[in-house]
């Protein structure tokens, strides 16, 4: 993917939301952080702990106020490593209105921070279209990392009848792409998202969506994730391929209006 500069900012996660550091031993609510790796040249900050992985495991974290009240919260999901140890927490941030009256096809904006507290990613969807009836506005989201300097683009295809996604670099030339499955359906088994070569002819990686059991999948709208890349990949795209992740979470997998179907029950 080539080489990619950077300007170190200051970071920090705004709306006062706090972090507690590196343990090296687990939190009180049983939180093993993953150790805090040495800076890497060129490596935007935080996002060192990438170089080190191949895999990320995703959870949304339920929400008792969304399923008592039907009323759409802000997301928040734990990324941790193969070994269960937390990487990062990514929370949402949106208003009330724009959450219930938007649904899934919200814009928003998902701040991730690290073990110190610190953000190191940005995630940022602008309100688009998600039909393939409408294919001059389709899906974008934008990854910045540190935030304000951004890093990559996930950018939706037109296809008729397949998911389909590009990954692009801060200049938007074309990196990988993804190719998701004719129906999605989480009933009973994963949804597997190919990451490939750009001309779809070797396969990279793999975003999973991992089936989380029934009575969660018909309930509540909190999925959980595996990503898989390789070691060697440059880690400003592993950190597009996370925000590839979350778009395709709220475009397939966050329907809280329409939980049965989301769950294969009609």
């Amino acid at each position: 993917a080539g080489n990619y500069g950077f300007q170190a900012q200051p970071m920090g996660f705004p709306g006062g939301f706090v972090i507690p550091p590196v343990q090296n031993q687990p939190t009180m609510d049983g939180t093993v952080w993953m150790p805090i790796p040495p800076s890497i040249l060129n490596c935007p900050p935080g996002l060192e702990y990438l170089t080190q992985i191949d895999q990320v495991l995703i959870h949304q974290q339920l929400e008792l106020l969304e399923i008592v009240t039907g009323f759409e919260t802000n997301n928040k999901y734990e990324l941790k490593n193969a070994l269960g140890q937390r990487v990062y927490f990514a929370a949402e941030e949106n208003d009330f209105c724009t959450r219930n009256c938007c649904g899934p096809s919200r814009p928003f904006t998902i701040r991730i921070v690290d073990n110190l507290g610190h953000e190191v990613i940005t995630l940022q969807r602008p309100l688009r279209c998600s039909s393939c009836c409408y294919p001059c506005c389709l899906q974008e989201l934008e990854v910045q990392a540190p935030p304000g300097t951004t890093i990559g683009y996930v950018v939706q295809n037109w296809h008729a009848c397949l998911p389909k996604f590009t990954i692009q670099d801060e200049k938007k030339m074309d990196i990988l792409k993804i190719i998701g499955p004719c129906v999605v359906c989480s009933c009973c088994e994963d949804v597997n998202f190919e990451v490939k070569s750009v001309d779809e002819t070797c396969a990279v990686g793999r975003i999973s969506k991992q089936w989380t059991g029934f009575v969660q999948e018909a309930f509540t709208d909190a999925d959980n994730f595996g990503i898989s890349f390789p070691m060697d990949l440059d880690v400003k795209m592993k950190a597009v391929m996370i925000g590839a992740c979350f778009l395709i979470d709220f475009m397939f997998f966050e329907h809280t209006g329409n939980k049965h179907q989301r769950a294969g029950v009609w």
